[in-house]
Order: C-alpha cells, then sequence, then structure tokens
C-alpha cells in the first residue's frame, strides 16, 4: 500500500487520520500513517502549541499534520460577547428548553463554564492556528472548509508545508487546485463531519479526472476497511483520508466519558443525519434525541456558522457532561455500522493493511 503521496511526505502508508485527540493522531503517525490534529477546539494558541510540542515529542519524529477550520466571513471576528448580539433570544430558549426536555442537567458548579464556545471556527482564530502550527515541524496544513486564503497557502508553501482542502464537487476541487492547493480531500456524502450531497464512488473519480496531475487527491467518506481503500485507490486516488473511524481507538480520550464511544459502538450505517445544527453548516452528525429534537415541527432553523456553534456549545458541554449515548452531539459518517469495538490504533491500521493485500490477491485470481 504505497503511492507517491507517500514519498512526498515521508509516510510508510497512504492512510490520512483525522482526529481532535494528540493520541489517536500521534499513534496514527507512529503507525505509518499520517496522523492529522484537529484544531478548532482550541481557543487559545498557546493551548495548541503545547500540545503541538506533545506532538513533536511522541510521534517518534513521524510525519504529522494539521486541521483549520477557515470559514468565510459571516461575521467572523469580534469576540463571542460581541457576536452573541446576533443569536436570536427564541435559539437561545429553544435551546435551553430542549435540554429541560432531554434530562440533561447543568454543567456542575465545580465545572468548566460555557463561556465563549468553540471560537476555532473563527476566521482570526484559525490563522492564529497557522501561524502556532508553522513553528513546528509539520508536513501538512489541511482547511475543512475549502481553500485558505492565497496569503496562508503562500507562508505555508514559504515552510515548504504543502495544503489540503476538503472537496464536495468538482468545480470546488479546481478552485482549490487553481488557488494553489496541493492535496484535494474528495469528501463524499458519506462521511461525518461538513459534507456535500454527492456519494464517493461518483465523486473521486470525477475529481480525479478534473484535477488531472495537478495535485493529488484523497477520497473520504466511508472508508473504514482495507477492501474501501482498494476501491478507493482503484478509482483513481493517491490515498484516504479517515477521520470517523479513529472515534472508537482506545487512545480516544478528550476528557467527555464514555457516553460516545458507545453510542458509535451501538450504532448502525443508518443512524446518521446530514444537519446544520452542530456549526451552522451541514455535518453529518450521529441521529440522536438531541439531532432529532432540532428536526421538529417549531424547532428553528439553524444558525449561519460561527453563530451556531456558538449557540450550541455550551449545551454540547453539558450534554458531554451528562454521559448518556441517547444525547450525544457528535459528527459521525455512515461508516460508524463498522465502529463495533473500542481497539488501538495500530491494531486498526494492520486490520486496514491486512484486508487491502488481501483484496488485491482476490483481485489478481479473477485476471
Amino acid at each position: 500500500m504505497r503511492t507517491p503521496i507517500c514519498d512526498q511526505l515521508g509516510i510508510a502508508r497512504p492512510i490520512f487520520g483525522f482526529t481532535p485527540s494528540q493520541h489517536v493522531a500521534a499513534a496514527i503517525s507512529r503507525a505509518g500513517g499520517m496522523g492529522v490534529l484537529g484544531c478548532v477546539r482550541f481557543n487559545d494558541a498557546a493551548e495548541l502549541d503545547a500540545v503541538l510540542d506533545w506532538m513533536d515529542e511522541n510521534t517518534d519524529g513521524k510525519p504529522y499534520g494539521v486541521d483549520i477550520v477557515m470559514p468565510a466571513k459571516i461575521p467572523e471576528e469580534g469576540t463571542a460577547t460581541d457576536l452573541s448580539k446576533y443569536i436570536p433570544d427564541g435559539h437561545r430558549r429553544f435551546v435551553d428548553d430542549t435540554l429541560h426536555k432531554l434530562g440533561v442537567p447543568p454543567l456542575p458548579a465545580d465545572g468548566e463554564p460555557g463561556g465563549e464556545g468553540v471560537l476555532g471556527w473563527l476566521h482570526s482564530v484559525a490563522r492564529a492556528h497557522v501561524d502556532v502550527s508553522l513553528k513546528h515541524p509539520i508536513r501538512l496544513i489541511a482547511n475543512a472548509l475549502g481553500s485558505p486564503p492565497k496569503d496562508v497557502i503562500d507562508e505555508a508553501h514559504s515552510h515548504g508545508v504543502p495544503v489540503a482542502a476538503l472537496a464536495g464537487k468538482a468545480k470546488h476541487a479546481r478552485s482549490h487546485v487553481d488557488n494553489g492547493v496541493d492535496i484535494v480531500v474528495a469528501q463524499g456524502t458519506e462521511a461525518g463531519g461538513h459534507t456535500g450531497e454527492i456519494a464517493t464512488m461518483v465523486l473521486v473519480p470525477e475529481i480525479v479526472d478534473e484535477v488531472g496531475s495537478d495535485a493529488h487527491v484523497l477520497a473520504a467518506g466511508g472508508i473504514g476497511s482495507g477492501r474501501q481503500i482498494a476501491a478507493a485507490l482503484a478509482l483513481g486516488a493517491g490515498g484516504v483520508w479517515m477521520g470517523s473511524y479513529w472515534l472508537t481507538s482506545a487512545e480516544y480520550d478528550l476528557g467527555v466519558g464514555d457516553a460516545m464511544q458507545r453510542a458509535l459502538v451501538a450504532a448502525g450505517s443508518d443512524q446518521t443525519v446530514r444537519s446544520r445544527v452542530y456549526s451552522g453548516k451541514p455535518a453529518r452528525l450521529l441521529k440522536t434525541k438531541w439531532t432529532q429534537a432540532w428536526a421538529e415541527e417549531g424547532a428553528p432553523p439553524a444558525l449561519p456558522m460561527p453563530l451556531q456553534n456558538l449557540l450550541v456549545s455550551e449545551a454540547h458541554q453539558r450534554i458531554a457532561a451528562a454521559n448518556d449515548p441517547d444525547v450525544v452531539a457528535m459528527p459521525v459518517g455512515q461508516i460508524v455500522g463498522r465502529m463495533n469495538a473500542v481497539r488501538p490504533v495500530a491494531e486498526l491500521i494492520d486490520e486496514l493493511v491486512s484486508e487491502y493485500d488481501e483484496t488485491l490477491k482476490r483481485l489478481d485470481q479473477t485476471r
């Protein structure tokens, strides 16, 4: 399992693992893939800097990358207090009433306050993430919301760091490449988090044909086995981008209890929903009582990014503290139906590689 992107980035396998957990990201890199740390949870650039120091020390010198969220202007600047004036009172009442109906208690008196929410959705904070990250030996910057601004791409390139951007349509992929993006992540609608409407099987060859040799293409969405990696490479991708699959890894620990992993292990591939309630942009989430409440008659429409995230940020903290699998608020893809046990990252990757090899042998026998 080796493609040209492996040689360019110094990795053994073209498996890119996106995760908000530094422990999971480091384990993916140590196992021969490229761990890509999601930065959106870091409000404080100093905190991200400390975590990247930890990554430097715990990846055994193997390459790793970072993923930022750099949205278009919505509004995007100012503090959460400044932005809160754009959140209607009716939306606030709906959130409070829904949490009460679902039996989600307030945060403990000695717990972390709801505060400003996750400011990593803001453009200015995402730029701070880039500045901090480029002080470390990262090998990739990915943007979850398309092409970063040209000056960000140029700054990354000046440090010898390639830039990746997610795309849900071929025309978006072409735009990314024209803007200077080096790697296009062709993300099908099956994927968790922010995703479009076109299925991976259709999207990957469309994007491969569109960009040609101008950029590497990674396949994303619905990939959780060696067979699916083989299919992605057969469609013309140079590797795979996997996010949801690592949520049930043994190394995943962000201090949120085990309700999330219990919910994911029990879920089938039909138990996700594509909704704007998580961030304001369409994102595939685990279907729970929380997402269902937003789909009921009388529920308010989601606000645009970053206002929706600011609205629900404390609610998500309360849901996490409640540790109730029926009310989990978690992005995840349809591959959740294969995530049936909590296992170490190294074991997961070994299984992917083994099944990939078996798939190639089986295909060779059909020639």
